[in-house]
């Protein structure tokens, strides 16, 4: 057992002090409990678990009201955990949902599970437009319909194409073509899908979501946070007791999507590197040098004075045993990149995953074309395709036209959006790594690949130590 010996300031008596870690169970202490045990450390002498029986539930939200809400300490709250259950909610209200940092999320998959028909949100604004209603209903249909149409056709060219595998049950060689088929076909699923997450937020963060959700132009979206609000304040009635609409969040929020059916461009790039710092080394080399001590005036003038050669000897050294699950040092965070990127709708969704980037979103629009699966054109049903996804460009431009912000519901995971990312130099690393694996899905895979060509055509001496699972054929560096 390792001891510490503390000197006490009232007299030089030596105390022996025993380390010790142990949890505060949030089966003997509610989650606001546990925040306050925590935050009164601060003040007070005793170790945590003596703390804690002092704590009481009473006290525990007296505490909270007079320095989370009073005074505005909003740090403590992050100590309160809050796991939350969520379901049937579009993926449009998920997407709001989950445009929060700092928060954990695990969505129901449309790439392994066969989404069922009726499964779409209606919004209740349409209850005052009976005719429109009607229409976005029967366009809803109609897109599952020919959804359930497409899984059943490429399931069909797959059993005519790929024969089961030595030692393959037929239930494993089942699953296999339809999860295939499943990941090919939900391009056509619209943003009214519904989904289930489940979440896990400090109390802190959550309150936020409650109040951007409660701000929102969309009811769905309002009703959520609502519902979110009442069920956080059953685990911690203080920490989310005054998340509400915000007006301020509400007047910056851009909920309304492109209202002008122009041309579609309908082959837009789909990735573009708009700035980087060409600064990166100096900036990089200065950091390294800094973590060995002085002011980084000193350590910038050190970086100036070596050659680039030396510098980037410098960066491989701190950087070359980096390993397949390692991050890069945090001074890799000083250099950035800005891109702008062209996903549909489905690959958006899980690039926007890598929320530790600053990502910049459009409403969702039918405007930038749509892209087809190669699986479905392969299959033959490419005029069931194009005709589903017709429908909801028209449903799209009717809501457009009566309430904008609803048209969104109407956009399928096929049609393209365009997202502006600013991601540093660690984040790089991880999001190429990860997104051009073999086993990212394509509709990612390929602007993420070519977003890495990008980044390592202006940076090659950056990139030499990136660790991928598997490169690509232009990749200049070797694997040794």
């Amino acid at each position: 057992m390792v001891r510490r010996y503390i000197v006490s300031p009232m007299s030089e008596s030596v105390t022996a002090r025993s380390r010790r870690i142990y949890p505060l169970s949030p089966r003997d202490l509610t989650e606001e409990q546990i925040a306050v045990t925590f935050a009164m450390t601060s003040r007070r002498p005793e170790p945590f678990d003596e703390i804690a029986q002092q704590v009481s539930a009473e006290r525990a939200a007296d505490f909270n009201e007079r320095w989370v809400v009073g005074y505005g300490h909003a740090s403590v709250a992050e100590h309160a955990i809050v796991h939350l259950a969520v379901e049937n909610i579009s993926r449009l209200a998920c997407d709001s949902l989950e445009d929060n940092r700092l928060a954990s999320y695990t969505e129901k998959s449309s790439r392994y599970q066969v989404i069922d028909p009726e499964s779409f949100h209606i919004p209740s604004e349409l209850d005052a437009h009976p005719g429109l209603r009607a229409e976005y209903v029967s366009v809803c249909r109609a897109l599952f319909v020919a959804y359930a149409q497409l899984i059943a056709g490429v399931t069909s060219h797959l059993l005519s194409r790929q024969p089961r595998r030595d030692n393959e049950s037929e239930s494993a060689y089942a699953l296999r073509l339809r999860r295939q088929a499943t990941d090919a076909c939900r391009a056509l699923l619209p943003a009214s899908t519904l989904t289930n997450v489940g979440v896990t937020a400090n109390a802190r963060t959550l309150e936020h979501a409650i109040s951007k959700l409660m701000s929102s132009d969309l009811a769905e979206e309002r009703d959520v946070g609502s519902e979110l609000r009442e069920q956080g304040r059953s685990i911690t009635p203080t920490l989310v007791k005054y998340a509400d609409h915000n007006p301020y969040l509400a007047a910056n929020r851009l909920a309304s999507p492109v209202t002008n059916a122009a041309a579609p461009d309908t082959a837009p790039v789909s990735v573009r590197l708009l700035d980087y710092d060409r600064d990166a080394t100096r900036k990089l080399t200065a950091a390294l040098l800094f973590r060995r001590g002085g002011d980084y005036g000193h350590a910038l003038a050190l970086s100036e004075a070596m050659t680039e050669t030396q510098r980037i000897e410098l960066i491989d050294g701190a950087i070359r045993e980096i390993g397949p699950h390692d991050a890069p040092p945090r001074e890799f965070e000083l250099a950035g990149y800005t891109f702008e990127f062209v996903f549909d709708y489905g690959a958006m969704r899980e690039f926007r995953r890598h929320r530790m980037q600053t990502y910049l979103g459009q409403p969702l629009t039918v405007a930038t074309g749509c892209d087809t699966p190669p699986l479905v054109n392969e299959s033959g049903l490419t005029a069931v395709f194009d005709q589903a996804v017709a429908q909801s460009e028209r449903l799209y431009w009717a809501l457009a036209a009566e309430h904008p912000p609803l048209a969104q519901y109407a956009v399928t995971h096929a049609h393209r959006q365009r997202v502006l990312s600013k991601m540093n130099l660690r984040e790089c690393y991880h999001l190429f790594k990860l997104r051009t694996s073999r086993q990212a899905h394509p509709a990612i895979r390929q602007p993420v690949l070519e977003a890495m060509h990008l980044a390592v055509e202006a940076q090659p001496e950056l990139f030499r130590h990136l660790p991928l699972r598997n490169a690509p054929d232009w990749w200049p560096f070797s694997s040794d």
